[in-house]
C-alpha cells in the first residue's frame, strides 16, 4: 500500500490539493528525557481529536482563522494547554513536553519555519544526521543529498556547491568561522571533519544568495549551532569505524552549562577493501568542549574548544586493476615498497561574550584562535606492469597478467610542512527598532603561515627517464641531439612565510511589511573586506566592497507559496592556498575573485494524503571575474595564483521533502549544472566542478508493527567530472570525464530499550536507550573512480587511463548507548 501510494503521489505532484479554511498541527509528543510518548491525546474544543503514534508522532487538521486552545493529555503526565490562532493553509510544527510535576498553560506564537522560508536557508534535523547512514557520517555526508552539493568522494568530507569549489563554501559553529586543513591529499587522509554531530542543536544551509553578515566566500554557507543543555546526560556509540563520546550537564543553579564530546576514527575498514593491499594504521582522533556560564539574563559568556589529532601511515603493497573491455581485457599491476606518513594536529578555542542591553539592542563579542602543524612525508617506490589478462574461464592462470605491453616504475618524494596561527577578533550588534531589523559587525583577523615544500616525483617507462611534459624537454632523437638537462617528472621546492592581516566590516537592514494583502520581506546590505599581505616577495593591499540583497513574498493565496528574489556581489579575497601557485611561489599581487549571483525561488507547501510536503525550487545565475583557475585532484586543489579567467555557472535545484512515510522527513533532490571557464581568452571550456546532473534520496521508514526497527536509505547519482585527464594536460586540447558516480548506503537500526519501557536487560537499566544497527556502505558494490593513471604502452605509445576505484561494498555494525 505505501508503495502504491508513492507512486501515486509522484504522478499527481502538481495536482492542486488544497484543504481551504484549515490548517495543520503535527509535531513529537516527548517527555522530560526527550522520549517520544505515545497515544497522547491530541484535542481542541468542538472539534476532532487524534492520538500520537509509537514514535511520539501526532498530526491535526484545525480551522483556519479563529482563536484555538489545544490541549495534550497522557495518563501519567499533566496536561499542556495552549492558545493559538492559525493562518489558512498553514501546516505548524509544535513539539510539546510533558511533565509530571505541573501543568503548563500561556499564548505561544509558532512560526513553521517561515523565517526559514523568506530567507532561502534549508534546515536539517541533527537528529537525522546522526541515524544517516555514510562512509564519512556527519553534516557534509547529509549535505550531499541536497540539489547543488556535489561531492563524489565518500572518504571525503569535502562538497562543491553550484559549480564552486571546495574552499568557497563557509562553516560556522556558533558564528565562529572554521578551517579546514591545507594539506590533504585524498580523502583517505582527512580524519575527523571539525563539526562533530553529537553536539549540534541546529543546522542551517545556504547554496547561495546569503546575506551580508555572513562572510567572504563565493559558494556557500553552513551555519550550526551547538546545543545548550538542560540535564545531565550522556551518550556512547561504536562502531567498526572507530567510537565517539558525549556528555552534558548543568549545574543546580542553572547559570554554568557544559557540553562535551570525544571520537575516534579509524578507516581501516574501508581503505583495506580498496583493491590496493597494504599496511594502513590510521589514528583520527578529536575532543571538543562548549561551556556557558550565565551571569545574569542579560549576560553570559561561552567557550568553544577544540583538539584533534590525525595520523596518517600508509603502507602499499601490491594492487591489480582490471579495466578494458570484454574483448580486450587489461590490467595494471604494481608492487610498492616504501611509505607515507602525515600527521595533522589542530588546537582551536573561541571566547564569546553575549550582552542583552535593552530588549531591543544585543551586542556579541568574540575572540578566537586556531592553530595548525602539518606534516607529509613519504617515499614510495611502484613498479608496475600493464598488459593483457588471462580471460579463459575455469583456466588455471584465469586473471592473471600474461602479457606485458609496458613496464616501468615511479618514485614519489616529498618532505612537507606547514603552520599556520590564525587570530579574530570580532564585535557584532543586532538593533530592532519597531518593524526594522539592523545588524552591524566588524572583525579583525591575523594570519601567520610558515610552509615548507620539498617534493617530487621521477617516472620510468620501459628503462627510461620520462621528462617533466614542458617545450623545453622535447625529444626529438635520433634525429636532433637531447641536450635538455635531466630532470625529474615533476620537482617542488620552496620555502614560504607569509603574513596577512584583514579587516572585514558588514551592515544590514531588514524589514517584514505588508504589501497589500501580501506579506513581504526585504534585506539589504554590503560587506567591506580590506587586507594586506606582507611576504618576502612584495606586499601587497587591497579593498573589495560587496553590496547584496533579498526579497521574499507570500501571497494571499489559497496555496501556500512564497517566492524569494535574491542577489548581489560575492568577493572572495585570497587565502594562502591560493595565493601559491605550483611552483610553490606566492604571489601577493592576486585578487580578490569576484561574482554576481541571481538567485530566483519558490517553496511551496501543501498536504498530499493528509501529510505536509514541500516543494522547493531554485534557479539561479553566476556571472564570475578575476577567476583564480586551479587543477583539482583526487581532494587536492593547485591553484595558477593568477586572476586570468572569468567564468560562468548557471542551474535549476528542485527539493521535494516531506512525510513520504507518518512521522519521518524524507526527500528526493535533482539538480542541473553548467559551469565553463574562459582562461586567457581561449575560450570556454568545462570546469573541475562542472557536475551536469545530481540525483539524491534520502528515505527513513519503518515496520508499522515494530516501530523500533528503522531503516535509513541514502542515494546519491551525480554524472562525471571533468577530472579523468592528466594533470599536466592542456584542457583546450584534451579534457575527459570520469565515470558517472553512483552510490546507496542502507542502515538499518533496532532499538532494544527506550526510557521508561519494560526491558529484559536487567543490568542495563540504567540506560535511557540502547540500539543496534547494520550497515550496508554502497549497497550494490558500485566501482566509482576518483582519478586515472597514465600508464604508456611500449609498443603503440598509447597512454591508457587506468581508474583509481573507491569503496566497494562494506559492513559495518554500530552499537548506540544513551544515559
Amino acid at each position: 500500500m505505501r508503495t502504491s501510494c508513492f507512486f501515486l503521489f509522484c504522478g499527481i505532484l502538481f495536482w492542486n490539493n488544497i484543504f481551504s479554511q484549515t490548517a495543520v498541527i503535527q509535531g513529537l509528543i516527548l517527555d522530560e528525557e526527550n522520549n517520544p510518548v505515545s497515544n497522547a491525546s491530541v484535542s481542541f474544543k468542538k472539534g476532532a481529536g487524534t492520538e500520537s503514534n509509537q514514535n511520539g508522532f501526532y498530526f491535526l487538521q484545525v480551522p483556519a482563522e479563529q482563536q484555538l486552545e489545544i490541549s495534550f493529555t497522557h495518563l501519567g503526565f499533566k496536561k499542556v494547554i495552549f492558545k493559538t490562532s492559525f493562518e489558512e493553509g498553514e501546516v505548524l510544527e509544535f513539539n510539546p513536553v510533558l511533565k509530571r510535576n505541573y501543568e503548563q498553560i500561556g499564548e505561544v506564537t509558532l512560526t513553521s519555519g517561515m523565517k526559514e522560508k523568506i530567507v532561502g536557508i534549508t534546515v536539517l534535523d541533527p537528529e537525522t544526521i546522526r541515524k544517516i547512514p555514510g562512509a564519512n557520517a556527519g553534516v557534509e555526508n547529509l549535505l550531499k543529498t541536497l540539489p547543488g552539493v556535489s561531492s563524489n568522494n565518500e572518504l571525503s568530507t569535502q562538497y562543491s556547491v553550484r559549480g564552486g569549489n571546495y574552499d568557497e563554501n563557509l562553516v560556522y559553529v556558533n558564528d565562529i568561522e572554521v578551517y579546514r586543513p591545507f594539506l590533504i591529499r585524498s580523502g583517505q587522509q582527512e580524519g575527523l571533519s571539525f563539526v562533530n554531530p553529537d553536539l549540534v542543536r541546529n543546522v542551517h544551509f545556504s547554496a547561495g544568495g546569503f546575506q551580508a553578515k555572513y562572510g567572504d566566500k563565493l559558494s556557500s554557507v553552513l551555519d550550526i549551532t551547538y546545543r545548550r543543555p538542560v540535564r545531565l546526560a550522556a551518550s556512547l556509540e561504536a562502531s567498526l569505524l572507530g567510537a565517539n563520546a558525549a556528555v552534558e550537564g548543568i549545574s543546580s543553579d542553572k547559570k554554568f552549562m557544559a557540553l562535551g564530546g570525544i571520537r575516534y576514527r579509524d578507516n581501516s575498514l574501508l581503505v583495506k577493501a580498496q583493491q590496493t593491499e597494504t599496511n594502513f594504521q590510521p589514528s583520527f582522533a578529536d575532543a571538543q568542549a562548549y561551556l556557558i556560564y550565565q551571569f545574569s539574563d542579560d549576560l553570559e559568556m561561552s567557550f568553544l574548544g577544540n583538539i584533534s589529532r590525525n595520523k596518517y601511515k600508509y603502507q602499499p603493497l601490491t594492487q591489480q586493476t582490471n579495466f578494458g573491455t570484454l574483448q580486450e581485457p587489461l590490467a595494471l599491476l604494481i608492487y610498492y615498497s616504501g611509505q607515507e606518513e602525515d600527521i595533522y594536529r589542530t588546537y582551536f578555542g573561541a571566547l564569546k561574550t553575549s550582552w542583552t542591553a535593552t530588549k531591543n539592542y544585543t551586542a556579541h563579542f568574540i575572540a578566537s584562535a586556531y592553530n595548525t602543524g602539518e606534516q607529509e612525508y613519504f617515499d614510495i617506490v611502484a613498479q608496475y606492469r600493464l598488459g593483457q589478462v588471462n580471460s579463459e574461464i575455469g583456466g588455471e592462470n584465469f586473471g592473471k597478467v600474461e602479457f606485458s605491453e609496458g613496464v616501468g616504475a615511479q618514485l614519489t618524494h616529498a618532505r612537507n610542512k606547514l603552520d599556520a596561527f590564525i587570530v579574530n577578533f570580532e564585535h557584532k550588534g543586532n538593533l530592532r527598532l519597531k518593524e526594522n531589523n539592523f545588524e552591524y559587525g566588524l572583525k579583525y583577523i591575523h594570519e601567520d603561515i610558515r610552509d615548507r615544500i620539498r617534493e617530487y616525483e621521477i617516472v620510468d617507462s620501459a628503462g627510461f627517464s620520462i621528462r617533466p611534459p614542458l617545450p623545453d624537454f622535447q625529444n626529438n632523437q635520433p634525429y636532433e641531439p637531447f641536450d635538455a638537462p635531466l630532470e625529474p617528472y615533476t620537482a617542488i621546492r620552496a620555502f614560504n612565510e607569509t603574513q596577512i592581516q584583514r579587516v572585514q566590516a558588514y551592515v544590514q537592514w531588514s524589514r517584514r511589511m505588508e504589501v497589500g494583502a501580501h506579506e513581504a520581506w526585504v534585506n539589504f546590505g554590503a560587506r567591506s573586506h580590506s587586507w594586506e599581505i606582507k611576504s618576502e616577495e612584495s606586499p601587497s593591499f587591497q579593498t573589495v566592497i560587496s553590496p547584496r540583497a533579498q526579497f521574499a513574498i507570500k501571497p494571499d493565496w489559497e496555496k501556500d507559496m512564497v517566492f524569494r528574489f535574491s542577489g548581489g556581489m560575492y568577493q572572495q579575497p585570497p587565502f594562502y592556498r591560493e595565493l601559491r601557485d605550483p611552483s610553490g611561489a606566492v604571489n601577493a599581487e592576486v585578487k580578490a575573485q569576484r561574482a554576481l549571483h541571481l538567485v530566483l525561488g519558490n517553496e511551496y507547501s501543501f498536504l498530499f494524503f493528509e501529510r505536509p510536503f514541500n516543494l522547493t525550487s531554485e534557479a539561479y545565475f553566476k556571472d564570475l571575474e578575476n577567476v583564480n583557475p586551479y587543477t583539482l585532484e583526487n581532494v587536492q586543489i593547485r591553484y595558477a595564483a593568477a586572476n586570468n579567467a572569468e567564468a560562468y555557472a548557471y542551474g535549476l535545484d528542485l527539493r521535494l521533502n516531506g512525510e513520504f512515510v507518518p512521522g519521518t522527513e524524507s526527500w528526493l533532490s535533482f539538480g542541473y549544472l553548467k559551469t565553463e571557464e574562459n582562461i586567457g581568452n581561449r575560450g570556454f571550456f568545462a570546469r573541475p566542478t562542472d557536475q551536469r546532473l545530481k540525483f539524491g534520496l534520502l528515505f527513513q521508514d519503518y515496520v508499522p508493527s515494530i516501530p523500533e526497527l528503522k531503516m535509513y536509505l541514502n542515494l546519491v547519482y551525480n554524472t562525471g567530472l571533468p577530472g579523468g585527464s592528466p594533470a599536466y594536460a592542456d584542457p583546450y586540447l584534451y579534457q575527459s570525464r570520469l565515470p558517472d558516480y553512483k552510490r546507496a548506503d542502507l542502515g538499518l537500526a533496532y532499538l532494544l530499550k527506550r526510557a521508561n519501557s519494560d526491558n529484559i536487560f536487567g543490568g542495563l537499566k540504567h540506560f535511557r536507550e540502547i540500539s543496534i544497527g547494520l550497515e550496508i556502505f554502497n549497497l550494490f558494490d558500485t566501482q566509482n573512480s576518483i582519478t586515472n593513471t597514465f600508464v604508456r604502452d611500449v609498443y603503440s605509445k598509447v597512454q591508457y587511463a587506468v581508474p583509481n576505484y573507491l569503496t566497494p561494498r562494506v559492513f559495518n555494525l554500530r552499537l548506540g548507548l544513551k544515559l
